[in-house]
């Protein structure tokens, strides 16, 4: 049947006019379908698992249907209510709730005592060996926190939980319950963990702060409280509270230092509470209680956005060598380097020296040359019903390993590619809402804890959907879910350098003939090969360290290094633990070393100075 006149005109209207044209352009080349395409991808990979384990607290699960009186899939208050207002909510929600604020609360106020405090020597003093201070200090950013909590249980553990004894009982003193476990070591460890953000987020804002303006307050008569109370503080307060975000979103997620000092004692945070929900088969309880996380991990990063625009309003303009004036310490300058100095000691090198000593001595504490043994590293025939042979002899910290290298290397590989061409599309798509979803979606994982996201996954791949088979178990639900869960980062280095990047190259080959993929391979990657290799290693170093998201969704056979640590941790083999945690430490602190030789860039660029 040949289509009539009417019905010709009107398809001829469709390709022509305004609209039309504006399509045209949208589908000229490639990058807006490529753009459609990591729509649908990310949809997948990062809203939906995340909409569906918040579906998962208000609708009946197979196993509840009795306990709720309703048939699976119904709408339901049952785990809200359970969680909320049972006899079990003290201990499910609202006390692991309770400690995680006092927890975060606790290691802000700490953080920001020693982070303001070196920052400030860091920033504007003349303090010995400050460059040299400005990574140091990073350190223990760069590392593991659950490390420096195993270091803590080799110093102060006591019998309290059985197991071998630390350090301080070996030497006849046993140290109090509150010591040695609970609310005081994991706010301590996290307060030094997360103190670099304060000294990089401080260090920086102190030095773009103007002198002159103090200068001139001084000449008009106004004392240093003063100064500071009216002029620094006010200056100060988007990066304060910037970093005191940051600190409580990161708070609200860790896991492994609770796991570690909190747990065996009873002592739960949110993170703790929804791992032991997820354990127990509790889906519609992990829903809420990760949803609880994600609340409040989404109103703190929202909150901290909006203190970085805000801070974009507090401009102060002066003389670069008034931008760069020091303060003289004087006889002040050798304690203030002692002081940081004594940071340094306690929050890096006394935890790795602790660690490893506990390598290579057969009694704890016991530093008598006879006691000294590589067995934990090299040995046989070890005395053990689980581990029979140092871990460097022991097969499943090979496979562990290479799953570790494959896995994280894979999903990081995947996650520098997807962020360049997320970045390219973001800026070089002419459908500028797809841009702005691109942006926004790849963003979504940084407002969700990665306990919250691993429970997601867990959601989303434990049972098959459709086409796609129950990934759980899998070493696929770990590359998909390490993946999405460095596109934040990733995009976001991207988006970064192709905005630098001008469109002149391009266009000079488009008009030579050179199709788009062309385009891509000899002018765009060449030229973005160092973001590219940035962008793939940053995601490699946070996959290789990171606990929280793995420990959920990684089973014995496709554990990875931290998992394998973890177990170790849990069968009470804590020198081979340590051992395996050392070479995670070594792995990602040089790594991180290497990222900055190729970006030819110092962790001290933003706070030091020579």
């Amino acid at each position: 049947m040949k289509p009539t006149s009417h019905q010709t005109s009107r398809t001829a209207g469709l390709w022509s006019g305004p609209r039309a044209y504006t399509m045209r352009g949208w589908f000229a080349e490639p990058t807006t379908l490529i753009g459609l395409l990591l729509v649908i991808l990310f949809v997948y990979l990062i809203a939906g698992p995340i909409l569906l384990l918040l579906s998962d607290g208000i609708t009946v699960q197979f196993a509840d249907q009795r306990r709720a009186d309703q048939t699976t899939g119904e709408l339901t208050t049952y785990y809200l209510e359970r969680a909320l207002l049972s006899p079990v909510a003290q201990d499910l929600f609202w006390r692991p709730l309770l400690n995680t604020l006092l927890v975060a609360i606790g290691a802000i106020l700490i953080a920001f005592t020693v982070g303001g405090t070196m920052g400030w020597l860091l920033a504007r003093t003349d303090m010995f060996g400050r460059r040299w201070f400005g990574t140091a200090l990073l350190v223990p950013y760069i590392l593991p926190s659950w490390t420096f909590a195993l270091a803590w249980s080799t110093l102060f553990k006591n019998r309290t939980t059985g197991g071998p004894q630390g350090w301080m009982e070996a030497m006849g003193f046993t140290p109090p319950d509150w010591l040695a476990f609970g609310y005081l070591p994991i706010t301590i460890i996290l307060a030094l963990h997360y103190a670099p953000f304060v000294i990089l987020l401080v260090g920086n804002a102190l030095r773009q702060f103007d002198t002159q303006l103090e200068d001139s307050a001084r000449i008009l008569g106004a004392g240093r409280i003063v100064v500071a109370r009216r002029i620094i503080m006010p200056l100060m307060l988007p990066s304060i509270l910037s970093a005191m975000t940051l600190i409580f979103a990161k708070c609200l997620g860790d896991f492994g230092v609770t796991y570690i000092l909190g747990v065996p004692v009873g002592f739960n945070v949110l993170a703790t509470s929804l791992f032991r929900s997820i354990s127990t088969s509790q889906a519609g309880i992990s829903a809420v209680l990760a949803a609880t996380i994600v609340f409040f991990g989404a109103i703190s990063i929202l909150i901290d956005m909006r203190l970085l625009r805000e801070a974009k309003r507090f401009v102060t303009i002066g003389s670069k060598g008034a931008m760069s004036r020091i303060t003289k310490l004087g006889r002040w300058r050798v304690p203030a380097t002692g002081l940081a100095s004594l940071v340094f000691f306690v929050g890096a090198l006394l935890p790795m020296t602790v660690l490893f000593l506990t390598t290579i001595m057969q009694t704890p504490a016991d530093f008598s040359l006879s006691n000294l043994t590589l067995d934990y590293w090299i040995g046989t025939n070890l005395n053990t019903t689980a581990l029979s042979t140092g871990i460097l002899l022991t097969p499943e910290f090979w496979s562990a390993t290479w799953n570790t290298l494959w896995i994280v290397g894979l999903a990081a590989v995947g996650a520098g590619v997807l962020g360049q061409l997320v970045g390219y599309i973001v800026v070089r798509t002419p459908m500028r809402g797809l841009g702005v979803f691109l942006k926004q979606v790849t963003f979504l994982p940084y407002l969700v804890p990665g306990i919250a996201f691993a429970a997601a996954y867990l959601s989303m791949f434990a049972v098959p959907r459709g086409p796609v088979p129950a990934l759980y178990g899998t070493s696929i639900i770990l590359v998909l879910a390490m993946l999405a869960d460095q596109m934040p980062f990733a995009s976001r280095a991207g988006i970064s350098a192709m905005m630098q990047l001008g469109s002149e190259p391009e266009e000079a080959a488009r008009v030579a003939g050179a199709g788009w993929f062309k385009r891509m391979t000899r002018i765009v990657l060449p030229i973005q090969r160092g973001p590219l290799v940035a962008g793939v290693l940053l995601p490699f170093i946070s996959g290789l360290k990171g606990i929280s998201l793995v420990v959920v969704l990684a089973v014995p056979g496709t554990d990875v290094l931290t998992t394998y640590a973890l177990r170790l941790v849990d069968y009470g083999y804590s020198q081979a633990a340590n051992a395996v945690v050392l070479m995670i430490c070594a792995i990602a602190f040089f790594g991180t070393i290497f990222v900055q030789r190729l970006g030819n860039a110092s962790l001290a660029d933003g706070i030091g100075g020579k």
